[in-house]
């Protein structure tokens, strides 16, 4: 690409980066240091390097000598790396300048170049590390689950856990001519094998365990109840080495074994809550079989404690989920496995098991699901069952009857910050609103932004009016008559602001200068000296 001179001088201005390299090269440069410098470049999304000029801020320019048959330095490129880059020379200030522009790699790709990835690290070219090389080859996309396993064939497959995906498939689509086809066709409409081979989805999903162990011996499930966070062997483990299809109710009878019930009582009735909810248990393991790392050696560990699950998978998030982000994208990782377990009616769509292990949390009052043990080589999610707030769980329960209002994730994650007056994330503010216009929740001003907290109803439900009247403040009036008040025991001294921020010590320094003004424009009081140092004194100004 060719650039003009004014787009020269920009860069001459800019800073070195991953993308932008100068070097001075007054008289040549070795081919093959260039070859490393490209592959650096185009491994870290693209850039230029530019020769005859300092590398060192204030840039000279000094020209450049490398390279002269610039036409043949570009073709010797193409044979050396599989991306084109462009050269151009520039004149500029009767010094001749060379332009190498390289574009990016292609997703999920890095470039190789005499036995490594290359990368710049300040002014040195060094290897890829392999935490950087695994985020670019997860890029790609590409779905492991939905290639051919060679040597595989429905053979390795259990006919129990085909038969036990018709049952739902059928369940789901009511389309009963489901139950006429034969196995291979089943598997073929679902695209799990072609001709007599079978994708690595219809291993991990119905494969049998001499199957597994040839072909996949890193698709198992192992569980582990302990009774306590010290070291050892566990209580009870059991492992998996099957199709999912196989063993995916025994997760849960294994861990309703220990699902102790607690109880509040909700008027003249007493509510049991169990500690692990199955919904969430089961989203939480569909959602590790569906994302999990495949080509990674580990294997899902399901570790259950009295009042605790840990769910840990390899493989970290996708390119692009974050725990921040994770209820607003869906990136599954293993697609055609997510579209099998959507066709037995276990998952609508990816991603939305997040929302309901989220939304159960809330409803139960429990802590949210926490993702603090994820990095880049595993996801690890625990689930706490310990309720934590029962007047708020009785709360929701009846909004819900009076109200008839069904919340979403989004109402019920608002409802849960406000709750726990925590700061609301900007994506829920316009929850927020609504909420207040229903009367779930109040708006309370401080200063130039809001403060939220639970409606009336939630305090007088609770029997806690008192908490209600400390969290809301007093009233406008009342905050001005004990300010009147207090600058009125001062006589013709008068106060300053500093003093009446003790007065009201809820409310923030603006809002109190409003209510000085409001009283001002009242005649009841005035303003002696200067803004900063005067004293508000009380009566009219005479």
């Amino acid at each position: 690409m060719i650039i003009s001179e004014e787009q020269f001088r920009v860069l001459l201005n800019s800073n070195e980066d991953e993308h932008l390299e100068f070097k001075e090269a007054k008289e040549n440069f070795h081919f093959e240091e260039l070859v490393k410098y490209c592959v650096a470049l185009a491994n870290e999304r693209g850039g230029k390097i530019i020769f005859g000029v300092t590398d060192k801020k204030p840039r000279k320019i000094v020209g450049s000598n490398a390279f002269v048959e610039l036409g043949k330095t570009k073709a010797s490129l193409m044979t050396r790396i599989p991306i084109r880059v462009e050269a151009n020379e520039l004149k500029y200030d009767n010094y001749r300048v060379i332009i190498f522009d390289i574009p990016s790699r292609p997703i999920g790709m890095p470039i190789q170049y005499n036995g490594a990835y290359w990368m710049r690290r300040n002014d040195s070219l060094v290897p890829m590390t392999p935490d950087m090389l695994k985020r670019i080859f997860d890029e790609s996309g590409n779905d492991f689950s939905s290639e051919i396993c060679p040597n595989a064939t429905i053979k390795d497959l259990s006919p129990d856990a085909i038969e036990e995906f018709r049952k739902f498939w059928l369940k789901k689509t009511k389309n009963e001519t489901l139950s006429c086809l034969s196995h291979e066709q089943v598997l073929h409409d679902a695209e799990l094998c072609n001709g007599d081979s079978v994708t690595y989805a219809a291993l991990i999903l119905m494969g049998t365990r001499q199957a597994l162990g040839k072909y996949l011996q890193q698709s198992e499930v192992v569980f582990e109840y302990r009774s306590g966070n010290t070291t050892g062997p566990a209580n009870q483990r059991e492992e998996f080495r099957e199709g999912f299809l196989l063993f995916y109710n025994r997760i849960w009878e294994l861990i309703n074994l220990r699902n102790d019930i607690q109880h509040f009582q909700d008027g003249l009735f007493m509510q049991d809550i169990p500690t692990f909810s199955e919904g969430s248990i089961r989203e939480a393991v569909l959602n590790a079989i569906s994302h999990r790392d495949y080509r990674n050696a580990g294997s899902i560990f399901i570790r259950q404690f009295p009042r605790q699950i840990e769910i840990v998978s390899p493989g970290g998030f996708p390119v692009g989920i974050t725990v921040e982000n994770i209820l607003e994208r869906q990136l599954p990782r293993n697609r055609r496995i997510a579209e099998t377990l959507a066709k037995c009616g276990f998952i609508e769509r990816s991603g939305q098991g997040a929302n309901r292990m989220f939304e159960e949390s809330i409803r139960q009052s429990k802590p949210l699901p926490d993702f603090s043990g994820t990095d880049e080589y595993q996801v690890s999610v625990t689930l706490n069952g310990e309720i934590q707030d029962v007047s708020f769980l009785k709360f929701l329960a009846t909004v819900y009857r009076e109200k008839s209002i069904s919340f979403g994730t989004n109402e019920l994650l608002a409802l849960d910050f406000v709750h726990k007056d925590k700061k609301i994330p900007t994506n829920l503010q316009a929850t927020l609103h609504s909420l207040a216009e229903q009367g779930i929740i109040e708006t309370v001003s401080r200063g130039r932004g809001a403060k939220y907290l639970l409606s009336r109803q939630f305090y007088i439900f609770i029997g806690k009016e008192g908490a209600y009247t400390r969290k809301r403040g007093l009233d406008r009036s009342e905050n001005k008559a004990l300010l009147l008040k207090h600058i009125k025991s001062k006589g013709a001294d008068g106060c300053k602001l500093r003093e009446l921020q003790y007065v009201l010590p809820s409310c923030s320094k603006y809002k109190i200068q409003r209510l000085l003004q409001e009283l001002k424009k009242d005649n009841r009081i005035y303003l002696q000296g200067a803004t900063n140092s005067g004293k508000w004194v009380f009566g009219a100004k005479i």
